[in-house]
């Protein structure tokens, strides 16, 4: 179940819920906050996208140093995440950022495994010839805020 939520409270005014689940669903990238059972924090930047309220990620074929990713071990001994989207511009009544914080789960296998790389897949057009078959990030969100500068 997600919070209902006004909104972060900002000069400019908060972003309700359903116009912070269209935001996420449209950014083109995000930000994954992490932390390992030493509560050390981790950001990484990353492609999801949203499964019926959901955030889904997948270990994909980009280059990295590994496949262990520190992302999913964090994921694996502390499941509180945090996934961040904004928009920036000179202009900076255009500024906006969105915030989902839930539970993170590691998925290998099974129906959700096989619904979020389809979602991933019709949100990057590079996933249709090369589509990720590594373990899959899911993001229950418990919680989003968000706040605008006022326009889009």
């Amino acid at each position: 179940m997600i919070a209902p939520s006004d909104g972060a409270q900002g000069r400019f005014g908060p972003v309700n819920t359903s116009e912070a689940f269209d935001r996420l669903s449209n950014a083109p990238v995000g930000y994954l906050a992490t932390a390992g059972a030493n509560g050390r924090p981790h950001l990484v930047p990353f492609v999801f996208a949203l499964d019926d309220r959901r955030i889904v990620s997948a270990v994909d074929h980009k280059p990295k140093r590994s496949q262990d990713l520190r992302r999913v071990r964090n994921i694996a001994a502390n499941p509180a995440v945090s996934v961040l989207v904004d928009h920036y511009e000179e202009d900076w009544h255009r500024l906006w950022w969105v915030r989902a914080d839930g539970r993170g789960r590691i998925v290998s296998d099974g129906p959700e495994y096989r619904d979020a790389i389809a979602a991933l897949v019709a949100k990057y057009p590079p996933y249709l010839e090369d589509p990720p078959d590594g373990l899959v990030i899911v993001v229950d969100v418990e919680r989003v805020t968000g706040w605008t500068a006022g326009r889009k």
